[in-house]
């Protein structure tokens, strides 16, 4: 027996519908809001990092990243940081985000002397809502987005590498071309 097409495309529509909430936001998006506790190289802070407070002062680059300590991570925040002026230079501000505790946060900020924040999202709630959560592993996928100052999602890379500079020099450009 032939299935009727108005049948499979029901299905294809509802296979859709379901798959779209972890999809995360696409760039022109509004991106979503946050609050979470977070540290510094120098303190862990007393209040939450809200991103609605964030707005409209700079671009926002939410880093997020699996681990605190492990190569790959390190070798990422290492970058920021080495290329932190020039980001700033691009009128971009830097939060980097895992499931890692913000005492972890402190000591790893301290140890590389990272000039930006760190956000704990201990329970990977804003990495769920930007599809950035790895539910086979407990952790974090690499990936990088931008929020410009209205709020909205202007890049998103969901396979951000650190095996060389082709992941950043994308950031970048995307960057430059909002300046």
């Amino acid at each position: 027996m032939k299935t009727p097409l108005l049948v499979v495309f029901a299905a294809l529509l509802a296979a859709a519908a379901l798959a779209s909430p972890g999809m995360g936001p696409r760039v022109g998006d509004p991106a979503p809001n946050f609050a979470l506790p977070y540290a510094t190289r120098d303190s862990i802070a007393s209040d939450s990092l809200r991103l609605s407070n964030l707005e409209g002062q700079r671009s926002i680059v939410l880093a997020f990243y699996p681990a605190d300590w492990s190569s790959g991570c390190t070798k990422e925040v290492c970058s920021l940081r080495d290329n932190f002026k020039q980001l700033g230079a691009l009128n971009a501000d830097v939060i980097g985000i895992s499931g890692d505790y913000v005492f972890s946060h402190f000591e790893w900020a301290k140890h590389h002397d990272l000039p930006f924040r760190l956000a704990s999202d201990h329970k990977h709630d804003v990495a769920k809502l930007y599809a950035s959560y790895n539910e086979g592993s407990g952790h974090d996928y690499r990936t990088v987005y931008v929020i410009d100052r209205t709020g909205k999602i202007a890049y998103v890379d969901l396979a951000y590498s650190v095996r060389d500079s082709v992941s950043f020099g994308k950031l970048h450009a995307a960057l430059e071309g909002m300046k």
